[in-house]
């Protein structure tokens, strides 16, 4: 095992003693995090962009409100749905550093922090620039989910 798999083993462990079902250890992460992906990701990639694109200044104003609710959910969904998903390889005595799925999944939640910097900092002094960075990347975030989510289906199918 590497050093992640034995720094969560006492974790699953516990939770391997909770005598949860096979299908939902194995098919619980993928589950709820496609719903996490598919409903909320790309209501966070819609209401951002659209925020941008209207016109309409009150209808520009509520996408973006939407978008300052919903994104930080999203993060914390992801973030939260992560762990039970490197839990989950754990119990499943599955490796985790060597599994691609592992890598576009730190890779997103890295996209998705500094996008979360970018935001909390207040788009810098120059709006226009960092608002562009931060749509950008958060796209970018949002179609490497997709691939995360392909890859990851790989792997639920190859255990």
């Amino acid at each position: 095992m590497s050093g992640l798999s034995d720094l969560l083993e006492p974790i699953a462990t516990w939770f391997d003693g909770l005598g949860i079902p096979e299908p939902i250890v194995h098919w619980g992460h993928p589950v709820m995090m496609a719903i996490v992906v598919f409903v909320m990701g790309s209501f966070v990639g819609l209401t951002g962009w659209r925020g941008r694109a209207v016109l309409e200044p009150t209808e520009s104003a509520k996408s973006r409100a939407d978008h300052r609710t919903m994104a930080p959910l999203m993060f914390l969904f992801i973030s939260l749905g992560a762990t039970g998903g490197l839990l989950s390889l754990v119990m499943q005595d599955q490796p985790i550093l060597e599994s691609p799925h592992f890598w576009t999944g730190l890779a997103v939640i890295g996209l998705l922090a500094v996008n979360a910097v970018i935001a909390f900092a207040g788009f810098g002094k120059d709006k226009g620039t960092l608002r562009t960075v931060h749509a950008y990347l958060g796209s970018t975030a949002l179609c490497l989910l997709f691939l995360h989510a392909l890859l990851g289906l790989k792997l639920g199918l190859s255990i």
